[in-house]
């Protein structure tokens, strides 16, 4: 089940987006290899915790080994990892002014440089498989509200009942209980303001997600 929070986008920005509001995920923790270990120990495996974690970290360190030997790793229903680069805007692959050619290196092109290192960066690619695919998750995701939003919901809907006279518009559609008061402002995230090209979980990185629409390809980092 993933809770939504609704988020708007700020009123100010120049962006066509200004004003509109979006469903975000509510992020309940975040798991690491020890967390996922534990939680595999908890299936009825023979293997114990110990003994998954270190083949998780294992794994992870050999994954990292091929995809820097130039190779993909896919993870069957899961991702396929590959090393992409960034590379620098070269005019020439040779220089007789300053008697340099352009090379196999990662680094900064100095400024009016015709030729340097080729790569500006290089990072890992993660582009999701079989039951990661979105066409796959759709079919089994689940969606609820966050306590806060239903509240907030609930609010703006007793609000609007209010403005036109209706009967609805009394304290259990628009009052303390569901308004936004203290027994549902609890934890979890409530309508906020975002910036469109904002970094974060929330904010246009992992909710705002960028990569290929069509196999769901986007960056890892």
């Amino acid at each position: 089940m993933l809770e939504l929070y609704l988020s708007k986008v700020s009123e100010s920005s120049e962006s066509e987006l200004a004003g509109k509001t979006y469903a975000r995920v509510d992020y309940k923790e975040s798991l690491d290899i020890e967390d996922m270990a534990h939680h595999m120990a908890e299936h009825n495996t023979a293997f114990s915790e110990g003994l998954i974690t270190g083949i998780l970290i294992d794994f992870v360190k050999c994954v990292r080994e091929k995809v820097l030997s130039g190779n993909t790793v896919k993870i069957k229903n899961l991702a396929i990892f590959k090393a992409t680069v960034e590379g620098n805007a070269l005019d020439v692959l040779y220089d007789p002014a300053t008697d340099k050619t352009v090379t196999a290196t990662i680094g900064t092109l100095q400024e009016g440089a015709k030729t340097g290192p080729a790569v500006k960066v290089v990072k890992l690619l993660a582009q999701s498989t079989g039951d990661f695919t979105r066409e796959e998750l759709k079919k089994d995701v689940k969606f609820a509200w966050t306590d806060k939003t239903k509240a907030e919901i609930a609010a703006a809907k007793g609000g609007n009942s209010q403005n036109g006279g209706s009967s609805q518009g009394g304290s259990s559609e628009g009052g303390s209980e569901n308004g936004g008061g203290s027994s549902q402002g609890g934890s979890g995230s409530g309508t906020g303001t975002i910036t469109p090209g904002g970094g974060g979980d929330n904010g246009g990185g992992d909710n705002g997600g960028g990569g290929n629409p069509d196999n769901g390809e986007g960056d890892a980092n």
